[in-house]
């Protein structure tokens, strides 16, 4: 993890511990470089999730460090998912490492479990909301005063204004609900939103530093739903057919090693037409 706020407590005994690239845009680029080889020297792989709204400094010393390193033996994972549901999908991956799981089969379960994930807020302002659609309408009835809006970022985008028959899309499993409580006064997450879903278990946490740059306000809620065993996890992961990497040759679930970033031979993009073809085309 690139911030420590989104190092979430270990769900179960089994949670491996996160470590915190701490500092990582503004530490000299010798001791983070000497940080992320010694961790590759201990763990042989190493996979590194961050939010899309990290501050670009830090993103962009990941890629420093990745290239400096000259190694496919550090994955960069970053979901498009708003931060609290980044920090869900970092401890399903936590759950998930201390299973008999390959490096390159952890890390590509990221991706698969990401369709598993409700990711959502309650806000007060929709007006700097560039995440989900929306309408001059639903832009003009923000500046109203108490006004409050549903948003639902993931996996479909839904935006609508808080009323008595308020409803979201919700997940079709049972799931567990993370709420994370910013500067708006509502109990709407907790009392009416959750029943709603059949959430089997609800916990709160601190709301991640980076959740008001994505939902464009610190007056919010944010919420994340989410399946939290191990068994039913590693189940899903393990239902996947698995590929070897024809480059550096790890064991993968999908089309594209988390590592390499090589895809199957003959799954390439194909090349876009040049001048010459555009020219003789028709």
């Amino acid at each position: 993890m690139t911030s420590a706020d989104m190092a979430l407590p270990a769900q179960d005994e089994r949670t491996l511990p996160a470590v915190v690239l701490r500092d990582l845009g503004t530490r000299p680029l010798e001791q983070a470089l000497t940080d992320v080889q010694l961790l590759v020297e201990q763990h042989g792989h190493v996979i590194v999730v961050c939010s899309r709204v990290a501050p670009v400094a830090v993103r962009r010393r990941l890629h420093t460090l990745r290239s400096l390193l000259e190694s496919d033996r550090i994955a960069l994972f970053q979901p498009d998912l708003p931060p609290l549901g980044v920090a869900v999908l970092a401890r399903q991956l936590r759950q998930l490492a201390s299973c008999d799981l390959g490096p390159g089969v952890l890390a590509s379960a990221g991706r698969l479990l990401v369709h598993y994930l409700h990711c959502g807020a309650l806000l007060g302002s929709v007006t700097r909301l560039d995440c989900v659609p929306v309408n001059l309408k639903q832009h003009a009835k923000s500046w109203m005063p108490g006004s409050q809006f549903a948003v639902l970022a993931h996996p479909q985008p839904q935006l609508v204004r808080l009323g008595p028959e308020t409803a979201l899309d919700g997940p079709e499993f049972g799931t567990w609900m993370l709420v994370a409580k910013g500067q708006l006064p509502s109990d709407w997450v907790t009392a009416a939103l959750a029943p709603a879903w059949k959430v089997q278990g609800l916990r709160e946490c601190p709301l991640p530093a980076e959740s008001p740059g994505w939902w464009g306000t610190g007056k919010m809620i944010e919420f994340c739903t989410y399946l939290p065993d191990l068994p039913v996890l590693y189940q899903l992961v393990t239902s996947v057919r698995r590929s070897t990497c024809h480059w550096c040759g790890i064991d993968v679930i999908g089309d594209r090693c988390v590592f390499c970033s090589a895809t199957p031979p003959g799954q390439d993009a194909p090349p876009r037409p040049g001048p010459e073809d555009r020219a003789t085309a028709g």
